[in-house]
């Protein structure tokens, strides 16, 4: 165990990097729905918007966890199957500086204009996931 640790240290980094993000939105998401002057618990009011730190912090965390399985479950299992370490721990790497950038982004930037800044950097983690999983299958396809 210790040697896969080892092997893949850089997709583990990248991976806690990743579930660090996602608490540091979910704490922000939280505080910045508890300060509204009303709000319900779980509920966000549908008449806000971009214009709306609630709406974006929300938002935010609600799109990184929309998107975290398609890359987690092929990264556990190129882990797994003994897919390429470098491979895995730099793609990996892409996915979380995205998604870094894209959450200062959709926290700095009230717009309703698509494609925004932050679709860019969503595109990108979302193509590093695609070839993830591609490169993924096709290596577990021809396992012995």
């Amino acid at each position: 165990m210790p040697e896969l640790m080892t092997s893949y240290s850089l997709t583990f980094q990248a991976l806690m990097l990743i579930f660090a993000t996602l608490l540091v939105q979910n704490l922000v998401a939280t505080m910045a729905h508890r300060k509204q002057g009303r709000y319900t618990p779980g509920i966000i009011d549908p008449q806000l918007s971009h214009g709306s730190f609630v709406f974006r912090s929300h938002r935010t965390f609600i799109n990184s966890l929309e998107n975290l399985p398609l890359l987690l479950g092929p990264a556990l299992i190129g882990i797994l199957s003994g897919f390429d370490a470098l491979k895995l721990g730099v793609m990996c790497s892409i996915y979380a500086a995205t998604r870094l950038i894209h959450m200062g982004l959709y926290y700095a930037i009230a717009t309703e204009r698509n494609p925004s800044p932050r679709s860019y950097f969503y595109m990108v983690g979302l193509l590093v996931s695609i070839v993830q999983l591609v490169m993924v299958l096709i290596h577990v396809l021809r396992l012995p």
